[in-house]
């Protein structure tokens, strides 16, 4: 283990000096109305001891009580100076607050605000160093109180799991703002075990430095990561926005200086000779007056500009010209598992992760069967955790590797919600583009397969498409979901890629090879003149079974939307002002819906406005969730017959300028007759006692099974036949 030189000494008394007084040229900034928000890292300025060690490929994901961190690590007063400003010359280009850390050049991960949200990227990225066979190190850090999030738990647990080159610091200063921490940490609670959390002085920079040049030995070596609980004082108030005075004693203020890592770390210096009391004086001095100058000039430098607000939110999306797949017949399931076959074949950077995505399983609906087998060093399984598989794939891909991660069911993605929100799509736009997120989330979505209940039958794409920097796509075909895929894998963007269940094993031949298909660009699946009809996913089954019905009374023109972010507003446009009305059908629920997006887009387009003879309509799933009776679930859905009453109610409205109205009061069919509601006894057509031949039908399969064949037949012509008696043996055709 290396000693620490005298040169190294003086090195890092320098960083913590220059860390406190930025911290104090900030304070008094604050205090002058300059500026609009300090986060100080007084007192946790020791952690310099840990980024001076480290060599350039190693990485820092923390958070943002580490000024004296990224210092050690190279960033400089100026670069922290012309964040606090929130100028546009900074890794964040203004966007994030001051200490919020970014450095892509230093590898410094962009600080995001949400506690706890950094451990799971810097878990991805780990993990790809480790994929990768280098012996590089990931330094991440959390606050005391952070200890008790649940992602803090999945990523301990993660990096064991995975025997990741990770190196956990927790900054135990013993409040959560106002809120004390010591007897309630999960350390504390004896929730960790001790064994594995070596304890550390905060105030002892020796300490520090010789506990993490021991651990970085070890886990350069293969040794996994070490956990450390670094023990140390908050020598301020959480924030500018926050008075310590009002919660903590003057008794306790008064015995902070024992624990000021400076102090002991000055003193240590002048006992041991390396510097005296007067050297010291004047280098106080020097770097006093020289960060007092950084943060004069970073005051005068370039602010961002408003036409730059856009700018990042993700990069314009890929035109790809490839064909994927050759002519024959293909589901859906075939084609994801296929593409996602060429995806890994053609990249060794691209990793499929999720839960039982291996085999003998191959997923839960298949989508990966045989991948693991040809591909055992891209293709792993997840733990049961959605924040893990999200997280991971962010700091993956930020590492610069190609996740593809699946989620068993897009309606249990909000445990994850958080690594979604917070760090997939704002990655890009709060590092202006300095880290990006190249990353595929796929899911099966969607109802109309009974059986589904709450939490498997939801179309949850308004949701996930409300958050910038998020694509969202829901092919509705075999060729889509080819297209789309190949597509959404070579994007530089995360991309949210929805399955729907309900027609995975739908069989479409093609005479032509199947190609990539842009983002954003919608599909015409049948000419019209009269009505424009939008849908996507199973709703596109619905709207060609609707049309079927119609028959060549009303020429519909139907369009699949297929790209609901980026969404082919032009192709709307282009259709409505041939046919003068629309109607959108959508399986998600009304209130704040992709529908009503395009619904508001069309009827704000002054020219397009000026071109409707009849208000447009939604049709769309209630503000509620689907059930788990069938009945239900049918009631709830958008269904044939509403397609048909909201295409005819189109046709035969009279416009009304002032109002943009739906089916009904709320955009919904107006209430039939019972026997007419969806999931209501159809009527008997004969008397089945009076017939001798009947036919036998296929039970419900659930997973969007299609069709079956009898291997063989139980009875015989002839045998009496009980009720329950099995008659025959099916066998599935799903691949």
């Amino acid at each position: 283990m290396p000693a620490l030189s005298k040169d190294d000494k003086l090195r890092l008394l320098r960083i913590i000096l220059e860390s406190r007084h930025a911290d104090l040229r900030e304070q008094n900034l604050i205090r002058q109305g300059k500026g609009h928000f300090h986060v100080s890292g007084m007192g946790h300025e020791g952690l310099a001891a840990v980024s001076i060690q480290m060599e350039p490929d190693d990485y820092i994901v923390s958070y943002y009580r580490d000024r004296g961190l990224v210092l050690g690590r190279g960033m400089t007063t100026r670069q922290l100076g012309l964040e606090y400003f929130a100028k546009r010359n900074t890794g964040s280009g203004g966007r994030q607050m001051p200490s919020h850390y970014s450095d892509a050049d230093l590898h410094i991960w962009s600080v995001p605000t949400p506690t706890g949200s950094q451990l799971l990227p810097a878990c991805g990225i780990a993990w790809g160093i480790k994929l990768d066979g280098k012996k590089n190190v990931v330094v991440t850090t959390i606050g005391d109180a952070a200890t008790r999030q649940g992602d803090f738990f999945e990523a301990i647990c993660f990096a064991k799991e995975k025997n990741l080159p990770v190196l956990f610091l927790v900054e135990d200063n013993a409040y959560g703002i106002s809120m004390p921490t010591r007897k309630t940490n999960p350390l504390a609670l004896e929730i960790l075990k001790e064994d594995n959390w070596r304890q550390i002085e905060g105030q002892s920079v020796q300490q520090i430095y010789d506990a993490t040049a021991e651990a970085f030995e070890k886990i350069r070596d293969g040794g996994g990561p070490f956990f450390f609980w670094v023990k140390m004082e908050r020598l301020s108030s959480h924030t500018s926005s926050d008075d310590q005075k009002l919660y903590r004693t003057a008794e306790e203020l008064l015995d902070l200086e024992k624990a000021d890592p400076l102090t002991c770390w000055k003193d240590r210096l002048i006992k041991e000779g390396v510097i005296t009391q007067e050297d010291y004086a004047e280098l106080d001095n020097e770097i006093k007056e020289r960060v007092r100058r950084e943060y004069a000039e970073a005051e005068k430098a370039e602010d961002p500009s408003p036409n730059e607000l856009l700018a990042n939110v993700t990069k314009p999306p890929p035109k790809i010209e490839k064909e994927i797949l050759s002519p024959g017949k293909y589901r859906i399931g075939d084609t994801v598992n296929r593409t996602l076959h060429a995806g890994l074949e053609e990249d060794p950077q691209r990793i499929l992760f999720g839960e039982d995505i291996e085999d003998p399983k191959g997923g839960v609906f298949r989508l990966t069967q045989k991948l693991s087998t040809e591909f055992p060093k891209q293709v792993f399984n997840s733990p049961l955790a959605e924040s893990t598989i999200l997280g991971v794939a962010c700091g993956l891909a930020a590492y610069g590797k190609r996740p593809v991660f699946e989620v068993q069911f897009i309606d249990f993605i909000y445990p994850g919600f958080n690594q979604l929100v917070t760090n997939i799509s704002t990655l890009r736009w709060r590092s202006f583009g300095n880290w990006k997120c190249p990353a595929v989330i796929y899911a099966p979505y969607g109802a109309y397969l009974p059986g589904g209940s709450l939490w498997h039958s939801q179309a949850n794409e308004s949701a996930l498409a409300h958050y910038p920097g998020l694509n969202v796509v829901i092919p509705s075909t075999p060729a889509d979901a080819a297209g789309l895929l190949w597509t959404a894998m070579h994007t530089e963007d995360p991309v949210i890629f929805l399955v729907a269940k309900h027609l995975l094993w739908a069989e479409h031949e093609y005479t032509k090879p199947i190609s990539a298909v842009p983002l954003g660009k919608a599909r015409n699946v049948r000419e019209g003149s009269d009505v424009t009809l939008v849908a996507w996913g199973n709703t596109i089954e619905k709207s060609l079974e609707a049309l079927n019905k119609i028959g060549n009374e009303i020429s519909v023109e139907l369009i699949d939307l297929r790209s609901i972010v980026p969404w082919d507003a032009a192709a709307i446009e282009e259709s409505v002002r041939k046919t003068h009305r629309l109607v959108v059908v959508q399986e998600d629920t009304e209130n704040c819906s992709v529908g009503q997006m395009i619904i508001s887009h069309v009827t704000g387009t002054p020219g397009l406005w000026n071109e409707l003879l009849s208000p447009p309509i939604l049709v769309s799933k209630p503000n509620v969730v689907i059930g788990y009776n069938p009945i239900y679930e049918y009631a709830a859905l958008p269904d044939v017959e509403r397609i048909v009453t909201a295409i005819r109610r189109s046709i035969s409205a009279k416009y009304e300028r002032a109002t943009v109205a739906g089916i009904g009061d709320s955009g919904r069919a107006a209430p039939r007759a019972e026997s007419d509601l969806p999931g209501s006894p159809i009527p008997a057509t004969a008397d089945l006692s009076e017939q001798h031949v009947q036919s036998i039908t296929v039970p419900v399969m659930g997973e969007g099974i299609r069709n079956a064949k009898i291997v063989s037949l139980l009875k015989t012509p002839g045998d009496q036949i009980q009720l329950d008696d099995e008659l025959c043996e099916v066998e599935t055709v799903r691949g």
